[in-house]
């Protein structure tokens, strides 16, 4: 309603005078207009300035609701935008709000599951075992006997969430046209990428569905645990999973006590996180210490155990390629391979002076060798190669952003588990082992295999594709008074040939002999040298 709307303006107005956020635009060249206004507010004698302002953001965002705090949880991972104090009190932003009432919890349940609550569990705690603002958390039992957690979208909370947004947007749009300075920031995009964020978190089967994807990727693993899926029972609004019994990643001293290896358990978390990047593409983005947990059971062989699979990340093949490359170059110090990948990948643009950006990653970068190598922060290297980057006007890449938030977390579980860790250590073997299996001949013959039908299915009609192309070329090209006969004979036998391969290529299609495993790599090979030959013909 309307006058909902009217209400939270003036409660996020109440909250900027209650903070003097006014203040902070003061110190930007504002229009004179603005700038008179601000000065001539009453409240600039009326409320006193108190503590700095990092700490007065955290506090306002707090007092604005669950929406902005989840929204100052996400600025605190963009520390390219942020200085470090703002981003650390940010971090300490905490995602708990009052539960609501167990009759309505139940309510919600039966109307997702088209069934009593009595009917689907044998027993059922009215006491939620957390509540954040998207979502509240039951324990429950089935009527098999397993002991499980039922996770319920809050009430209403869609439409908090989309009446907020409307807020950020309206806000961060008078800023940008008021406080130019501030456009850098580009919080029209910060602000989509949170709604895609926290719109997804209102689909508890896309989060079940996360869930089976990494216990598929970790089935059988020592390293982590994940729960089981109910699907039967799950759906968009409700979610059931086996719940586990674990120690609270930070609990140092129940982990001590069991008798868990926190050099072991804090190498492991490394692993983890290293696997589902390079080896699955596929990670869990949200690994703070309430979502990660520690199996009692089995202390000589260390396994995490996570939950809350609601934000999740993935890399493209290159992006993981060019990753790669850049942590190793960024090891071994060779900085021109490190500013020329960002071109390469087309995270910097094209005219990009790489001689440039090469100095100043160098200016970055050796601050940070000064240091022993067990002291060097993984994340702070990828936040000083971001940050260098955005000067060359690197766009935001929100996979990398995840990737940065993810690695900051690990790195910090790890270190307060075992302040000693050598990240870089642990995480090298990793990327070498990546590597040497991206170039292996099975992985060769697997990409090839995988690529083939698509590629077999072009192949019969590439012979007339590549005449087209070749005569187009020979129309395009000058009239010379001179003709040479020994380069037009050379040139008529390669294009013969490369036109004999790529028809043989085309041969080898048929299905009968499709069932044969040296089909694919073969004719693969021969309609790749075919079109070279035809092309390196065209260009002469």
């Amino acid at each position: 309603a309307a006058s909902d709307v009217y209400k939270r303006q003036l409660s996020i107005l109440r909250v900027i005078i209650r903070y003097r956020l006014d203040l902070l635009l003061l110190g930007y060249a504002l229009p004179l207009p603005v700038r008179l206004i601000l000065w001539c507010m009453p409240w600039r004698l009326l409320v006193r300035v108190r503590g700095p302002v990092s700490q007065r953001i955290r506090l306002a965002l707090i007092d604005l609701g669950p929406v902005f705090v989840k929204f100052g949880q996400l600025l605190s991972t963009r520390r390219d935008m942020l200085d470090d104090d703002l981003a650390e009190q940010l971090a300490t932003l905490l995602d708990k709000v009052p539960p609501f009432d167990s009759q309505e919890s139940k309510r919600l349940i039966e109307q997702a599951l088209k069934q009593s609550v009595t009917q689907a569990f044998a027993e059922f705690d009215d006491v939620p075992l957390a509540s954040a603002s998207v979502a509240q958390v039951h324990s429950a039992r089935l009527m098999t006997g397993e002991s499980v957690v039922v996770k319920i979208i809050r009430p209403g909370i869609k439409l908090t969430i989309e009446r907020d947004l409307r807020l950020m947007r309206l806000l961060a749009k008078w800023i940008n046209a008021t406080v130019p300075d501030l456009r850098r920031l580009r919080l029209q995009g910060v602000i989509d990428e949170y709604e895609k964020t926290i719109l997804d978190e209102l689909d508890l089967q896309r989060e079940a569905g996360n869930a089976s994807q990494l216990r598929r990727n970790f089935d059988n693993s020592n390293l982590l645990y994940i729960p089981k899926i109910y699907w039967d029972l799950s759906n968009p609004s409700v979610l059931v999973q086996e719940r586990i019994f674990g120690l609270h990643v930070n609990d140092i001293e129940a982990i001590e006590n069991a008798g868990i290896s926190r050099q072991e358990l804090a190498k492991r978390g490394v692993e983890i996180f290293f696997t589902q990047v390079f080896r699955d593409s596929f990670f869990h983005a949200d690994m703070h210490p309430g979502n990660i947990f520690v199996n009692p059971t089995i202390p000589h062989d260390p396994q995490y155990m996570a939950v809350d699979f609601g934000i999740v990340g993935s890399l493209t093949q290159e992006d993981q390629a060019y990753l790669a490359r850049i942590l190793l170059a960024f090891f071994n110090r060779d900085y021109r391979q490190i500013a020329q990948l960002h071109v390469d990948c087309g995270w910097l643009p094209a005219d990009t002076k790489v001689h440039e950006f090469e100095g100043a990653i160098r200016g970055v970068s050796e601050p940070i060798f000064s240091k022993p190598l067990a002291e060097i922060s993984f994340a702070q290297v990828l936040l000083g190669l971001f940050q260098t980057a955005r000067r060359f006007n690197m766009q935001v890449q929100p996979q990398l952003v995840l990737l940065q938030k993810t690695m900051l977390n690990i790195e910090g579980l790890g270190r307060q588990l075992y302040p000693q860790l050598n990240l870089w250590e642990t995480a090298q073997p990793i990327l070498e082992e990546w590597f040497k299996r991206q170039v292996s001949p099975k992985q060769v013959y697997r990409q090839l295999k995988q690529e083939w039908p698509d590629l077999a299915q072009q192949l019969p009609y590439l012979p007339g594709l590549v005449h087209d192309a070749l005569q187009q070329s020979a129309r395009s090209l000058p009239v010379t008074a001179t003709v040479t006969k020994a380069p037009k004979s050379k040139g008529h036998w390669s294009g013969l040939i490369g036109l004999v391969l790529v028809l043989a290529a085309a041969a080898l299609h048929p299905i009968p002999l499709a069932d044969q495993v040296w089909v694919a790599p073969v004719s693969a090979v021969l309609g790749f040298i075919g079109i070279l030959i035809l092309w390196n013909r065209g260009n002469h």
